[in-house]
C-alpha cells in the first residue's frame, strides 16, 4: 500500500485495506484509479522493446500479459488474502482451469471434493480425464477419505469450503496439513466468503482461487476470476499460462472489480446480518427446521468448526422443500428475489441448483454432493430484512 511516502506504513485492517491499497497515481494526480484501456504499449526505442521482451528490464508489453489497471486490482485482492501475489482471469472457471492446467500433467492425480461448482465437476470429467489426469472425488469433510485418496501420483487437493450450495465444510489446517506431509499442492475455492470472512492462506492452504464475478463485484455487472498465493508458484506456474493462452482479465472489468472490492467489507457484513436473520427465521417455520442450512445455525453440524476457522458465516442460506415441484413453486412465488444462476448480488437471489449450476452432473454425482431436488439456494443481499423476510413467507405459503 503506497501514500507516495518511503515511510513503512502498520498493518491495515480489512475496510481500510480494501479502499487503500493500489492507489498509486500517475503524473495527472487522479483520485480514482485510470482506467488504462489499451491492448499494447509503446517503447522509447526498439533496444528497450528487447529488453522489456527479454525480462532484462520491467515493462508493460501487451494487455494479454500484463495491464496496469489490472495489476491494481491484483494487488488489492493480494492484500486482502495476505497473499504475497495474484494473477486475475476473465473469469472464476477461468482462474480454475488454470491451476489444473498449470499444475498438472498426463499421469498426474487430482484429489477433489465431491461439493465443488458444477462447472468445476464438469472440467474434472472432461478436459482433465481427457488429458489423462486422473481424478478422485471424496466427501468435503472426510479427512480420512482425502488422505486414503492420496496416491504417489497426486499433485494437487482442490476443495470449495463452505462448499455451493450444500455449505459443507472441511478443517482446512488439517487438509494443509496433510497437504504439506505428502507434498500436494492444497488449492481452495473462497469464493462464498471471500477474504473478509475466511483467509485459507493463513491455515496453511497453498493458493485461493476466487470468482470476483460474485462478492468481489458485488453488483452483477462483470465477469472475473482471480488466483492468490505465493508469488513463486504463481509466476512460475500461473503466469506463463495465461500469457501464452489468453484468458486475461480485460481492463474494464479490472476496474470495475477494483471499485467493488472497495465496499465488499461493508457489504459482507450487511450480508451476513441479513444471512443470519434469514436463516434463524426458515429455521422458525414448522416442518422446514431441519431442512435449513446454514452454518451459524445453532444446531449446524459444523457451526463449531465454522467459528473456528471463519469469521462470519456468509450470506447463502440453503433450505430443502423435499420436492422439485414446491422447490420451483416457491421460486415463483418470490415477488423480490430474483431467479437467476449468479450469487453475490447486491439484490437477493435465488436458484435450483439441480437443474441449473449442477445440472450437467449425473443423478449419482448430485446426490453424493448433497444437492437434492428439493435444494433452493439463496444468496442473501443488501435490502431491508423485513422485506426479504416477508416475501419469503408468502412464497413458502404460495408452494404448499
Amino acid at each position: 500500500m503506497s501514500n507516495g511516502s518511503e515511510t513503512p506504513q502498520r498493518a491495515y485492517g480489512v475496510a481500510t485495506t480494501a479502499l487503500h491499497t493500489g492507489r498509486e497515481t500517475t503524473p495527472e494526480r487522479e483520485n480514482s484509479p485510470p482506467l488504462f484501456l489499451t491492448s499494447s504499449f509503446r517503447f522509447d526505442s526498439a533496444e528497450q522493446a528487447r529488453a522489456v521482451f527479454a525480462g532484462e528490464e520491467e515493462g508493460n508489453l501487451y494487455s494479454r500479459f500484463t495491464n496496469p489497471t489490472v495489476a491494481l486490482f491484483e494487488e488489492r485482492v493480494a492484500a486482502l488474502e495476505k497473499a504475497e501475489h495474484a494473477v486475475a482471469a476473465a473469469s472464476g472457471m477461468a482462474a480454475v482451469t488454470m491451476v489444473f492446467l498449470s499444475f498438472l500433467s498426463a499421469g498426474d492425480h487430482v484429489v477433489i471434493s465431491r461439493s465443488v461448482f458444477g462447472s468445476t465437476t464438469n472440467i474434472a470429467n472432461t478436459l482433465l480425464k481427457r488429458m489423462g489426469i486422473g481424478v478422485t472425488r471424496v466427501p468435503l469433510s472426510d479427512l480420512e477419505a482425502w488422505e486414503a485418496a492420496v496416491t504417489p501420483a497426486t499433485r494437487l487437493f482442490f476443495l470449495e469450503t463452505p462448499a455451493n450450495p450444500t455449505l459443507e465444510m472441511v478443517d482446512l489446517a488439517a487438509l494443509a496439513r496433510l497437504g504439506r506431509e505428502r507434498g500436494i499442492l492444497v488449492v481452495v475455492d473462497n469464493v462464498l466468503c471471500t477474504p473478509c470472512l475466511q483467509r485459507p492462506l493463513e491455515l496453511g492452504v497453498d493458493l485461493v482461487v476466487h470468482s470476483a464475478t460474485k462478492y468481489m463485484d458485488g453488483q452483477g455487472r462483470v465477469l472475473g476470476g482471480v488466483v492468490a498465493g505465493g508469488r513463486k508458484l504463481l509466476m512460475d506456474h500461473v503466469f506463463p499460462l495465461l500469457r501464452n493462452t489468453g484468458s486475461s482479465l480485460s481492463p474494464f472489468n479490472a476496474w470495475v472489480l477494483f471499485k467493488g472490492l472497495e465496499t465488499l467489507p461493508l457489504r459482507m457484513e450487511r450480508h451476513c446480518d441479513n444471512a443470519e436473520r434469514v436463516a434463524a427465521h426458515l429455521a422458525a417455520v414448522p416442518g422446514l427446521g431441519g431442512a435449513v442450512l446454514y452454518p451459524g445455525l445453532p444446531d449446524h453440524p459444523q457451526r463449531e468448526l465454522a467459528v473456528r476457522q471463519m469469521r462470519r458465516f456468509g450470506a447463502i442460506v440453503c433450505v430443502d422443500l423435499g420436492s422439485r415441484e414446491r422447490a420451483h413453486r416457491f421460486m415463483n412465488g418470490l415477488k423480490l428475489a430474483i431467479i437467476t444462476a449468479n450469487l453475490g448480488d447486491s439484490r437477493t437471489l435465488t436458484t435450483h441448483p439441480a437443474t441449473t449450476t449442477h445440472a450437467k452432473l449425473t443423478d449419482a454425482e448430485r446426490q453424493a454432493a448433497g444437492i437434492t431436488e428439493g435444494l433452493v439456494r439463496l444468496s442473501i443481499g443488501l435490502e431491508d430484512v423485513e422485506d426479504i423476510l416477508t416475501d419469503l413467507d408468502q412464497a413458502l405459503e404460495s408452494s404448499l
